[in-house]
């Protein structure tokens, strides 16, 4: 009988034991998967952030020293740009058309007729022939030398500014370039402070250092963008200028004829 009890208590024993561990069992695959699940969840935004979030994210992680250098540089290379891009466009000019009224006027109205067309006409073309036709009663040389001179000092007024953008250009990779090595010292100060070659001090310090390289050679790359077009567009004007001076010349020689 006693037997009996001890077989019925030691099977009860490992029927009861093998509840508990079931249950302990399926207790831990829950929490395991409401874990998994948590971390998933937690880990889709950020897999999910969008550029401009993740570029901000960037931003701050290389620290508001270098960075908001860099980030000034950019601010003031694309304030010059724009006010560079507005102006090279207003003084745009349809060259042959102004061309065709000023020989137009020329030939009905004279001199005077002719400086009216260019004072109601915009842009450097304009007053380049405004200035040579203001000297046409000095003669054909008087006349030519002013176009000359009023050339380069509209010249001068579209390349304005051009040069801080260059500037700002070669000063980001730079400002750049120092922060990565000011960074990777600061990370060598660390490994010697610890006296070990940990890889978090390494690893932080060489992301961060890198961040600021990366900055700055985003915006030389933008304000390069924007300084090859702004000296196309110059170029651009210069040729008419050149050509209209030409065209001027020609104009004033045969109405003096």
């Amino acid at each position: 009988m006693k037997r009996l009890f001890s077989i019925l208590a030691i099977s009860g024993m490992m029927v009861f034991g093998t509840a508990n561990a079931t249950t302990i069992a399926t207790t831990t695959t829950t929490a395991t998967t409401v874990t998994i699940q948590e971390d998933a969840d937690a880990a889709a935004p950020a897999e999910s952030l969008g550029f401009h979030q993740e570029l901000k994210k960037r931003f701050i992680e290389g620290g508001p020293g270098f960075m908001g250098i860099v980030l000034l540089c950019l601010i003031l290379g694309l304030a010059i740009a724009i006010e560079r891009i507005i102006f090279l466009n207003l003084s745009t000019t349809n060259t042959k058309k102004l061309t065709q009224s000023v020989e137009d006027a020329l030939s009905s109205g004279g001199v005077e007729a002719a400086k009216e067309v260019c004072r109601n006409t915009k842009g450097p073309i304009a007053s380049i022939f405004y200035q040579g036709l203001d000297r046409t009663d000095e003669g054909i040389d008087a006349a030519e030398k002013a176009v000359v001179a009023y050339g380069g000092v509209q010249m001068g007024q579209l390349e304005k500014n051009v040069s801080w953008i260059s500037l700002f250009i070669a000063l980001a990779p730079m400002l750049g370039f120092m922060g990565t090595v000011i960074g990777m010292i600061n990370a060598f100060d660390k490994i010697e402070a610890a006296g070990d070659m940990q890889p978090s001090l390494v690893a932080g310090g060489i992301k961060i250092a890198l961040l600021t390289t990366v900055f700055g050679l985003i915006v030389a790359i933008i304000l390069q963008i924007f300084y090859n077009y702004i000296i196309a567009k110059i170029d651009s004007i210069v040729n008419d200028m050149e050509d209209a001076s030409i065209t001027l010349m020609d104009l004033l020689i045969r109405n003096k004829k």
